[in-house]
């Protein structure tokens, strides 16, 4: 048995444009040297599919590291830094229960089926705008659509919507762990408390409209939730609706730009477009997560203590050719049946995520039918890997 720490592990440089470039060539080589750890500036980093989904069930060994982010980021007592710390995605236990049932429900495959209908109005509007264009950069057109579903969800004027993207936009971003935007981060996150504040006195306590910001506020009302967490949620539920879906249907474009089969039938079959968004949500995702173990533990002859950082590259965990055959392969026909790691394990798997596939569904399928013969036309800029990784500028050329 070896403590983590004695390991020879290799080196991955997981802050750099290199790497969030095209990070699998460094897991590929990562692998040569241990089968299923490398380590890195940020903590040690699981390089194996089976290794992430052991491991990231371990609830009761883990935790999610929001303080230690914020002090990485240099961002405690600001409004964001109490984010960081509070929000649900880090809470555990009875907290993490009570917030995630103020609002689960309405994230469910029932009540997301219902909202379908509304993705393809969604959709369709935004369409009717920009594929008359002949060319545009294919973030800036996604960044459009799955917010737009999420502000509907909550009951929100979409004419509020330009007054808080580029403050979501950076709120997606704010994990990083990009220490000198932290002015930038903390001043969108104050825009994004002022906007959610506003929402709830606007609608006040007796609601009417019966949507989820009404279900929320009286979770409030009933002292399910405190008036800080209401806020907190809000905007995790923003940020969340805007950013995470926008960049996985940007990733999925970007595959299909070198399958042009693929794209096309995605637009003829909407059976065969699920499948699709199914292939992308195992060869490439946005999130990646960390985790702060509280408890030790061994796994394959290693002895983690308590104490150590892990990161879990959820974004391209399902290229281990391990468990995939021609893992690097786009294929929506693989017969190999092994579940995304997109969404997590554990009880922090993603509240939203068949809001998220439902989007990207109903998206790409017009999409691919509107928007024909799309072309690479400029270069693609990517993300950091850590937090949030994908791909902020697409240009692409199309037939209108």
């Amino acid at each position: 048995m070896q403590w983590i720490d004695q390991l020879e592990l290799e080196p991955l440089p997981i802050a750099s444009a290199e790497f969030g470039n095209d990070p699998v060539p460094f897991f590929e080589k990562a692998r040569e040297r241990h089968d299923w750890l490398a380590a890195s500036d940020i903590g040690y980093v699981l390089t194996r599919y089976r290794a992430i989904d052991d491991i990231l069930r371990l609830d009761a060994k883990l935790k999610m590291p929001g303080e230690e982010i914020v002090d990485i980021m240099g961002a405690r007592g600001t409004g964001w830094g109490d984010f960081a710390i509070d929000q649900m995605l880090v809470a555990s236990g009875e907290r993490h229960a009570r917030l995630r049932g103020s609002a689960g429900a309405a994230f469910g495959p029932g009540n997301v089926k219902q909202l379908r209908p509304l993705m393809r109005e969604t959709v369709a509007a935004i369409l009717d705008e920009w594929a008359p264009k002949g060319s545009f950069d294919f973030a800036k057109f996604a960044a459009q659509f799955p917010v737009r579903v999420m502000f509907a969800l909550l009951g929100t004027p979409i004419d509020r919507l330009p007054g808080i993207m580029e403050c979501l936009e950076i709120h997606g971003e704010s994990f990083n762990l990009e220490v000198e935007k932290m002015p930038v981060i903390e001043a969108g996150y104050q825009t994004l408390w002022r906007f959610v504040d506003g929402l709830i006195e606007e609608r006040g306590r007796d609601g009417g409209k019966g949507d989820l910001l009404d279900t929320m506020i009286a979770a409030n009302s009933n002292g399910q939730i405190t008036d800080k967490e209401l806020r907190q949620l809000l905007i995790l539920m923003f940020a969340a609706g805007y950013d995470t879906t926008k960049n996985l249907l940007i990733l999925l474009m970007h595959s299909l730009l070198q399958h042009p089969g693929i794209y096309r039938r995605c637009g003829e079959d909407f059976d065969y477009a699920k499948k699709v968004v199914k292939e992308q949500l195992r060869f490439a995702t946005p999130s990646n997560t960390m985790r702060m173990v509280c408890e030790g533990f061994n796994y394959r002859d290693v002895h983690i203590p308590a104490g150590t950082m892990l990161v879990f590259p959820l974004t391209i965990s399902g290229q281990d050719p391990a468990v995939f055959g021609d893992a690097t392969s786009f294929n929506p026909e693989r017969p190999e049946k092994n579940p995304t790691q997109a969404f997590g394990r554990g009880m922090h798997m993603c509240l939203g995520q068949f809001l998220a596939i439902a989007n990207v569904e109903e998206g790409i399928h017009q999409i691919a039918a509107r928007v024909t013969q799309p072309r690479l036309a400029g270069p693609v800029q990517w993300k950091p890997f850590p937090g949030v990784w994908g791909i902020t500028s697409l240009p692409i050329r199309f037939e209108p």
